[in-house]
């Protein structure tokens, strides 16, 4: 509802929107509402005992070349099913579609496996992130620039409404078999390992590829008079949501039928609880994707446009601040995260918290990527210190703060982000005249960075707040030591 608001004062203030258009960016805001609430629903009844139950069955598996290739599997099935990946896929030119989608899917499904491996030997997260992105770091710096911002993006992209429950409900599950005190924290990570997979990969792969000019075309708001005009416009494509929907799903049904009929796992009420979910799942994905992409993807690129072909240009930083802000509430994968983080810190973080807390980094990362915009900024001077803060952060942070902070990260960049922010800062790159391929492209990735050191700010301050209430009850029980002392020296 902010962000329709927000919308809704541009085209009365700033620049004439046609009431058709609005019409149709209205819709889109209602199916967004509605397939939002389905999906949820749908992603607590299914992916996510569905993914604790794997991640616990993995616990009990004694061979570790199984866990690798389970871990891989997953990760990699999971990850071809990601619309988000879809939608990439189809703007990086000089690379066929397949040849991306499976790199992307290999690197995810080796770092999933590895993060597997991270929480059944108990190594530090800390530690390992430290490594990889020193890597990354290092391949950066050899990678071609029209390819940087590409490959920082895939990152981003692989971690949406899919992946992400069904990944962090599989760590929840592979902590449950352990009785130690940082179980819970260890629960967290495997969305922020598997994020890098596909970086390294794409990275690796630039170096075989020379991408052009992008090719990106966002689709145009539908001309419409009348109010049948938008119902045929959303209902003809809602066949083709619904398509991509049931492809995406597939995988995933069939692992569900699969692991079932070798574990056992589940009861018939379980598992009718189960499909219903997964029934639930497909639903609001469909209206979900139809909403986004038929209402919201062509509004952003024409906001982009008009904003940037103004004189006051510069109101697109403040104006993209904002939207920011009030996009982390539409994306569905971040309210899974934000309730699984209140349930396992037992409500020590907030989902309100949270959401407060990942709403300001999107903020500001929506701001830098319209500064590099205007400016022609390069994303290496952006995304490379931001990595090594928030490293940094890591070695200071309570541990659980570190994996939901790298977790967070991925789950920000979200479907919202891919299909709103993106053609905005897109619509914007062509109105002024920019590089598409060097410039508009990292906004994902910078949506995925920023929330890594906002959430660790947040566990500098909770770490602070903890020192300090444990100083008081210290300070409280020595008071009380001291009066028992007097008291049985005045009995003496």
């Amino acid at each position: 509802m902010p962000i329709t608001g927000i919308v809704l004062v541009i085209g009365v203030i700033l620049f004439p929107i046609e009431l058709g258009t609005i019409v149709m960016f209205f819709a889109g805001a209602v199916l967004l509402v509605i397939g939002m609430g389905f999906f949820q629903l749908g992603a607590e009844m299914a992916m996510e005992p569905l993914g604790e139950g794997i991640g616990a069955q993995i616990s009990k598996t004694r061979r570790i070349a199984g866990v690798i290739l389970i871990g891989f599997l997953m990760g990699a099935i999971i990850t071809v099913s990601e619309p988000d990946l879809q939608v990439l896929a189809q703007q990086v030119p000089a690379i066929p579609n397949m040849v991306l989608i499976l790199t992307v899917a290999c690197g995810v499904g080796i770092f999933l496996a590895l993060a597997i491996l991270r929480i059944l030997f108990r190594i530090n997260l800390s530690t390992m992130l430290i490594v990889f992105y020193a890597v990354v770091i290092g391949l950066s710096l050899v990678v071609q620039k029209d390819f940087l911002a590409v490959g920082f993006d895939s990152g981003g992209v692989t971690t949406g409404p899919m992946t992400v429950p069904f990944i962090m409900a599989m760590g929840v599950g592979l902590a449950s078999v352990r009785s130690d005190k940082n179980a819970s924290g260890d629960s967290f990570g495997l969305v922020a390992l598997s994020s890098i997979g596909p970086v390294l990969a794409v990275l690796i792969l630039g170096c075989f590829y020379t991408p052009s000019e992008t090719a990106y075309a966002v689709a145009d708001l539908a001309d419409v008079k009348t109010t049948w005009d938008v119902v045929r416009e959303f209902l003809t494509d809602i066949p083709h949501y619904a398509r991509e929907v049931a492809v995406s799903l597939m995988p995933v049904a069939v692992v569900f039928v699969l692991f079932q009929l070798f574990c056992r796992r589940y009861t018939k009420y379980q598992i009718r609880h189960i499909v219903m979910g997964f029934v639930y799942t497909y639903i609001g994905l469909v209206l979900f994707l139809c909403g986004v992409n038929v209402g919201f993807a062509p509004m952003g690129s024409l906001i982009g446009r008009e904003l940037a072909s103004a004189t006051l240009r510069w109101l697109l930083i403040p104006i993209g601040m904002l939207i920011g802000y009030y996009i982390v509430k539409a994306e569905p994968a971040i309210q899974v995260l934000n309730h699984q983080v209140e349930g396992v810190t037992n409500g020590a973080v907030s989902a309100k918290a949270m959401n407060r807390c990942l709403s300001v980094g999107v903020a500001v990362s929506i701001g830098l990527a319209i500064l590099r915009i205007l400016t022609g900024l390069s994303i290496y001077w952006i995304v490379i210190p931001g990595y090594i803060i928030a490293l940094i952060l890591s070695r200071f942070v309570p541990n659980i703060f570190v994996g939901i902070a790298f977790d967070s990260g991925g789950v920000a960049s979200g479907p919202m982000t891919t299909t709103f922010l993106l053609p905005l800062c897109i619509g914007a790159c062509e109105a002024i005249g920019g590089n598409v391929m060097t410039d508009a492209f990292g906004v994902v990735a910078l949506v995925a960075l920023t929330p890594l050191i906002a959430v660790q700010i947040m566990g500098l301050q909770y770490q602070h707040k903890l020192a300090k209430a444990e100083e008081s009850t210290e300070k409280a029980l020595a008071e009380i030591d001291e009066i028992d002392e007097i008291m049985e020296f005045e009995e003496d």
